[in-house]
């Protein structure tokens, strides 16, 4: 199971964490992690091509992680990008279930 966290501050997104495997099939023909995968580096990319915002993102494949945080003022632009994202996922939990993906959205 991917687990999904979502890091906001006064309501406002300002990060995300992945760690997991889907586990809806096998490696190179999960339909779940590849469509999770998108979602998240589409965000990360958008934001990167459309925003000024700083920030700080790591992976790691072969364990399932990814790690991405705006390290500054939050803009319009990124949190409406990533409000979009989390659409996605909540959209991917209701198609496939929470025994593949969890979404947890904690305040810091």
């Amino acid at each position: 199971m991917i687990a999904v966290n979502v890091f906001t501050s006064n309501e406002i997104i300002n990060g995300f964490e992945l760690s997991g495997h889907a586990g809806y099939s096998e490696y190179g023909k999960d339909i779940v992690c590849a469509a999770l995968s998108v979602l998240t580096i589409n965000a990360i990319n958008s934001i990167e091509n459309f925003t000024d915002d700083l920030y700080d993102c790591s992976t790691d494949e072969q364990i399932g992680y990814m790690s991405f945080k705006i390290l500054d003022k939050v803009s319009d632009e990124s949190h409406l990008l990533l409000k979009s994202m989390i659409l996605g996922i909540e959209s991917m939990i209701e198609e496939y279930g929470s025994d593949y993906i969890t979404l947890d959205i904690k305040e810091v």
